[in-house]
């Protein structure tokens, strides 16, 4: 059985590793009332951010059901998800959507985070054999 832990190694832990997605991010990927910043990692393994502000969700158990979801959803999909670091972003609005609303937000971002990361490493892979001249 595989581990479905949340170790730190998934987390982005520093304002470096924040301004590192936040400077080039590859990917933005939209939900309803949120978005997420992805780009490429070399690690092997996904990491995630949280960025939740007062602005855009006024009550801390808000703000927390809000990173709680996230952070389980990220856990357990880790295994599926690539070698990124992901920034999730919260909108106006997040706040009023259910647990069910919320869940089914973030399986339709991580289904459309693998296939965006799988076409990219696909027309890296042929852009470099185009270079090297081999197929």
């Amino acid at each position: 059985m595989s581990r479905q832990g949340f170790p730190r190694c998934l987390r982005l832990l520093n304002a470096g590793d924040y301004h590192h997605v936040f400077a080039q991010a590859d990917f933005k990927i939209h939900g309803k009332g949120m978005m997420a910043l992805v780009r490429l990692n070399p690690l092997g393994h996904p990491r995630l951010g949280l960025v939740v502000s007062k602005k855009n969700v006024k009550h801390a158990v808000a703000r927390n059901r809000f990173k709680r979801l996230v952070r389980d959803s990220i856990r357990l999909r880790q295994h599926q998800l690539p070698a990124v670091d992901i920034v999730v972003l919260a909108r106006r609005g997040v706040h009023e959507l259910d647990n069910a609303t919320l869940h089914r937000q973030l399986h339709g971002m991580w289904k459309r985070l693998e296939r965006e990361a799988n076409a990219a490493a696909l027309a890296a892979s042929s852009s470099r054999s185009d270079m090297t001249g081999y197929p």
